[in-house]
């Protein structure tokens, strides 16, 4: 293990002159008496045993202070002696008391604990030499557990610091109740925890966060109590651990209350965190450590003129062997020549790629080309286009039969004079062997009309549920540019009597499959049934008959590129990305809103209607467009556009998981008697600080499942079982996030309880993975990564596909260290 540089005697003088000079800031002693500059320490000369202490586990709680002892001591020393008699006997430790420093200069006395707890007042409690003998003693393997005011101690050491973590900045001193969200599920010190864990403390704010450094098994959410100056933010960690120096640390910042020590949830807390210190168990300290991970770029810059490596991205999907297919939607790189010109019978034609990667020889392959329609580069709605090869899926017994179903608009079918196209969802035969599309083996399973007059929002992700049953993802088939920005619902654009303008034609229409997530059972022969359970049976009487689709899963849905199922609850994950508006309308309604959804059931996501938490839109119709009229009713939605061909009376709305604005993370307002939102801006208040948009689009990833029988040496740890990754192609201010999710409130609109950032994992910035735009764990339990690159509608030198991988190796301390090896 790489050892943390000593730096003591050098960082003692150079903190030391620093007060002397008045720079030295006083929160960081909290009040305590200040020591002078010390002199050169001795050298260490303890010899404990490798690990310290044994199977007869003993603890030390040092409270050595240099002020008066606080209440706490005896609390704290109470606590932990009785956490120590209680429990499995298996799990029991004996505990010693000590606030002389000289322990940690007696071998004798030292060697014999597993760990030692600083239960301290703050400020520089040890000399060089007694430093130096708790040094060694984490070296030799010894565990640490830092509680509250440790914090404040030995604060000229550097070594010190790093034990601990962090340092306190300015911090209220009141008493306060707070929300701790507990983000580790695994760890001994937090698995038996609430999720949002709501208790009263004195809460620190940190000089520099830890988090990224440290293992966070816990947050505060600072919404929940007035955090003062020196805030941290939405990511403000308050419990951590991490392997350090030889040794094992776990730190707390709770625990500056006297009642703390009664709570039966903080006294589990303590209990799985001395487990973990003393080696009575393992447990992964290392899981959310940025240095644990690193991300490569495996497919190289294509050649001058070529597609060898990759397409215009547009998804990806990995096979049970590890093999990784991916799919360029159609634009050619910038020294490929467009076709806008309707005139012309190669108006917009490309070619939608599909490339394999194999990490066995490092090698891409060209599987095959699809002639598409889609291929019109840039400008305004009325000439880009986002059509073309959409999404990529491979049968559950791929490694049999070799079936890849493909989601694309073929330009063989457009009808230039109507500006009409066919999209479809095909199955093709791959050659294991050769990689090799066979395009002769098409079987078109699904097919339906989208206009192609107009841009934009095409969809395009499919997955599989544990049943076979096949989802897909189409988008609204919508402009944007008719509506301010708000709702897309203006009946009055159109080409040749087909709207291009009103998603209620699409998205809200119970009888049109855009706008929907379908779902389908594919069957061998090519054809498909329906599975019970989609939101109509497609024979509906209601209202005459013949409006609703049975393909139908999950309506008013704009843009969802990417979708995931978790296998193992069949709960489908989805992302979509919304309209214009760059704040909220008191005429028309809410900003633009990405959204994230967990769907348990089949339901209405809400566009083009409402969006968020149920905010409404306002209703506009012929003869006026520019008119309003009432606000739409999420519970009893109608479509009255005179281009709904579909029910009127559709299915009321369920309230989304995520939704963000370039305001902020979950904007929330006031309502009035009716329920409608007040809209002003000043009044919002933002539910998820954690995230916030400005130019953004969702790019939904999976919910990731650790699979010990597959596991690697690069497998993302089990830590992030049941974590739901959530992504936007940009990678400023918006989401790249694992978040948790509350399994009672998941599907009904439920919040996450806990969140945390990937960007360091998944390294941003124009030389990382800047525009992500698909990612997928593969068997081996690493993820794959699609970077769009730097352009639009083509691809470029950053377009790439990455590997990001896990190496910081198994949790510790190693099975043969364990104190008690009938613990493991």
């Amino acid at each position: 293990m790489q050892r943390v540089p000593h730096r003591r005697s050098r960082s003692r003088r150079a903190m030391a002159a620093a007060v002397v000079a008045g720079t030295m800031a006083a929160s960081l002693l909290g009040g305590n008496a200040m020591a002078g500059p010390y002199p050169e320490p001795p050298s260490t000369t303890l010899s404990l045993p490798s690990p310290p202490g044994g199977k007869d586990v003993k603890v030390l709680v040092f409270y050595g202070s240099t002020t008066e002892e606080s209440p706490i001591v005896n609390a704290g020393i109470e606590a932990i002696e009785k956490i120590g008699l209680s429990g499995p006997t298996a799990q029991r430790f004996k505990t010693e008391t000590n606030g002389d420093g000289s322990v940690f200069t007696n071998a004798t006395k030292l060697g014999k604990y597993n760990a030692v707890v600083f239960l301290t007042g703050g400020g520089d409690v040890l000399d060089p030499e007694q430093e130096a003998g708790l040094e060694a003693f984490v070296e030799a393997g010894g565990g640490f557990l830092g509680i509250r005011d440790a914090a404040r101690t030995e604060p000229y050491s550097d070594w010190f610091t790093g034990l601990i973590g962090a340092r306190p900045a300015a911090s209220p001193d009141s008493v306060q109740r707070a929300t701790v969200e507990v983000g580790d599920r695994q760890h001994p010190a937090t698995k038996n925890l609430p999720k949002e864990w709501k208790r009263s403390d004195k809460w620190f704010n940190w000089d520099k966060n830890p988090s990224g450094d440290v293992h966070t098994v816990a947050r505060l959410r600072e919404s929940t109590y007035k955090p003062g100056e020196g805030a941290n933010g939405a990511d403000h960690p308050i419990s951590w651990c991490r392997d350090y120096d030889g040794g094992r640390s776990f730190y707390t910042g709770m625990g500056a209350t006297v009642d703390s020590y009664a709570e039966a949830d903080f006294r589990d807390h303590l209990r799985g965190a001395l487990q973990w210190t003393t080696r009575i168990s393992r447990a992964d300290c290392k899981a959310t450590i940025n240095a644990n991970y690193a991300a490569e770029r495996v497919t190289q810059p294509n050649k001058p003129g070529e597609s060898d490596q990759i397409g215009e991205p547009h998804g990806t999907v990995v096979a049970p062997d590890g093999r990784v297919f991916y799919i360029g939607r159609g634009g050619g790189d910038n020294t490929q020549p467009v076709v806008t010109d309707w005139a012309n019978p190669d108006i917009g034609k490309g070619e939608g790629q599909i490339h394999v990667y194999d990490p066995k020889t490092k090698k891409v392959t060209k599987a095959g080309g699809l002639t598409i329609f889609g291929n019109k580069g840039g400008g305004d709605e009325l000439v880009k286009n986002e059509e073309g090869l959409l999404g990529i899926e491979l049968d559950p017994d791929f490694m049999t039969n070799g079936w890849v179903y493909l989601h694309y608009t073929p330009h063989s079918e457009i009808n230039r004079d109507t500006r009409m196209a066919e999209r479809r969802v095909s199955r093709f035969t791959l050659d294991l062997a050769t990689n090799k599309l066979d395009l002769a083996t098409e079987k078109t399973l699904l097919a339906w009309p989208v206009q192609i007059n107009s841009c934009c929002h095409s969809g395009g992700g499919m997955a599989w549920d544990s049943k076979g049953n096949l989802y897909i993802a189409t988008g609204d088939n919508n402009s944007s540019q008719f509506s301010e920005g708000y709702s897309g619902n203006n009946p009055q654009p159109n080409y040749k009597g087909v709207s291009f303008a009103d998603a209620r034609r699409t998205a809200g229409n119970t009888n049109n499959l855009n706008g929907k997530i379908l779902r389908i059972h594919p069957e061998d022969d090519g054809t498909y049934t329906l599975p019970d359970g989609n939101l109509f049976t497609g024979e509906e009487t209601a209202e005459g008959g013949d409006k609703t689709r049975g393909e139908i899963y999950v309506m008013g849905v704009r843009n969802p590129a990417r979708i995931s199922v978790d296998k193992k609850t069949d709960t489908l994950y989805a992302g979509w990305v919304g309209p214009d508006a760059g704040a909220p309308s008191t005429t028309w309604g809410p900003a633009k809103y990405d959204t994230f959804a967990a769907i348990t059931k089949a339901g209405n996501q809400g566009w083009p209607y409402c969006m968020g938490n149920k905010q409404p839109y306002r209703d506009r119709n012929l003869p006026d467009p520019t008119k309003p009229l009432g606000w739409y009713n999420c519970d009893a939605p109608k479509n009255e556009s005179p281009n709904n061909d579909g029910l009127v009376n559709i299915p009321p709305v369920t309230g989304n998981t995520i939704w963000y604005s370039p305001q902020g993370g979950a904007p929330d307002f006031p309502r009035d008697a009716n329920g409608i939102p007040s809209y002003k801006s000043e009044e919002a208040t933002y539910l998820l600080p954690w995230l916030k948009g400005g130019g953004q689009a969702t790019m939904n990833g999976p919910l990731y499942r650790f699979d010990a029988a597959k596991a690697t040496a690069d497998s993302w740890p089990s830590y992030w079982d049941g974590k739901w990754f959530v992504g936007d192609f940009y990678d400023q201010t918006q989401p790249r996030h694992a978040v948790e999710l509350d399994p009672r409130t998941a599907g009904k609109g439920g919040l996450p309880v806990h969140a945390e950032s990937l960007k360091k994992i998944i390294p941003v910035g124009d030389s990382g993975i800047r525009n992500l735009m698909d990612w997928k764990f593969a068997p081996d339990g690493s993820l794959y990564v699609l970077d769009y690159g730097r352009g639009f509608f083509t691809s470029d030198a950053k377009s790439a596909l990455w590997r990001v991988t896990y190496k910081g190796g198994e949790a510790t301390p190693a099975a043969a260290d364990l104190a008690r090896k009938a613990a493991q």
